[in-house]
This record gives structure tokens, sequence and C-alpha cells, in this order.
């Protein structure tokens, strides 16, 4: 892989990890409730995902994926429906709950133990992550693009895979800590509640366009 095939799948990674999606939305979510440290864990949990994906990818299963759709749809569907539970978890959650999210966040940095589970988070971002098998198809279709045939093609794999990894976890802190700046803003019980709804919502919509698409 050239120098130059290299700049043009950061410029082209740098946009496609930049599109707001399940797992922006969910950095700025975490982002706000629970703070840039607690989040980090959640960050964890996504780019596990990813980077299963991509080594998915890497092994061609993304082919067999889309040989067998019966097996497609039924990832599809799954993911869909946890991301639609996501959304209506957070829509009926009482304004209270988030700023319970800010003082728990506090205690955490103070040295307390109310903060929430950090294993919790990294599992809550590793299934958001892993809620659209698309992406596999997504990656065995892009990665390939890069490669030089006329080279060993695992080397160049592993620098695209690392070249993706860096560029999502920038966005991920970019999105979290937008999260953050709104986060003291939550302790308002309308402004709580109105973050509910809205991050429901969207969470929702992901999961009904998931279900509703097509490959």
């Amino acid at each position: 892989m050239s120098l130059h095939t290299w700049w043009l799948y950061v410029a082209t990674i740098f946009v496609v990890c930049a599109i707001p999606g399940p797992n922006m939305l969910l950095m700025m979510t975490h982002g706000a409730r629970h703070g840039m440290r607690q989040t980090t864990a959640t960050m964890a949990g996504c780019l596990m995902s990813l980077m299963l994906m991509l080594a998915v990818s890497v092994a061609g299963l993304g082919v067999l994926l889309k040989a067998w759709p019966t097996t497609f749809d039924a990832l599809r569907l799954l993911g869909a429906a946890y991301l639609i539970w996501l959304g209506v978890k957070a829509w009926r959650a009482r304004a209270s709950e988030a700023a319970a999210a800010q003082v728990d966040a506090c205690a955490d940095a103070m040295g307390g133990k109310r903060a929430p589970s950090r294993g919790a988070l990294m599992r809550n971002g590793f299934l958001v992550g892993s809620s659209n098998p698309k992406a596999i198809l997504f990656s065995a279709a892009l990665l390939p693009q890069f490669i030089d045939a006329s080279r060993p093609t695992l080397p160049q794999f592993a620098v695209l895979v690392a070249t993706t990894a860096v560029m999502e976890v920038s966005w991920y802190a970019v999105y979290a800590g937008c999260g953050t700046q709104i986060g003291a803003k939550l302790r308002s019980s309308s402004v709580a509640k109105a973050f509910n709804r809205l991050t429901g919502g969207v969470f929702v919509g992901f999961g009904a366009m998931m279900a509703l698409m097509r490959h």
C-alpha cells in the first residue's frame, strides 16, 4: 500500500467515522450522564465490537453473511430490537435519573462508589457496537479497495485496522466531550426529560431503520 493510498483511506474513514450513528449517540449520552472518565469504558466496548467486525471481515465471513440472507436478517433484527429497547428505556426514564447519574459521576470523581459499573458500560458499548451486521459487509467491501494485491495483505490490513481504530476512538472522544458539556444542564428536570425523550426517540429511529433496511 502506497502512502497516497493510505492518506486516501484516512480521508475516507475520517468522514465515515464522523457520521452520527448509534455508537456516537451512545458516547454523547454516556458522556452527558456519566462523564468522560466513565465513558472510556463505553468507548472500549464499542472499539472491541469494531475490531471484532473488522476481523470477521478480513476472515471473509462478510461474504458468508451475504450468501446466507436468513442469518444476516436474524442478526439485523436482533440488533434493531436492542436499539429500540434502549430507546424505549431512555424515553421512559424519569427525569430524576439523569440528575442521579450526574451525582454518580461526581461521586466517582471523588472516589465514591455510586458510579455505574464500568463493566456494565463496556458491555452496553459492545452490544450497541455489535448491533449492526451491515458493518461487517461494509468493512468487507471497503477494506479490499485499499489493498495492494502485489504486496503481503496481512500487514496492509493491520495498518488499515489500526488507522480505523485511532480514527474511531478520536470521534468517540469528540462526541463524549460534547455530551459532558451538556451534562450539567441535566440537573434541570425539564432539560433531563427532553434529553431522555430525544435520545430515546433517536435510538428507536435507528432501530426502525435497521429493521427496515435491505442488503
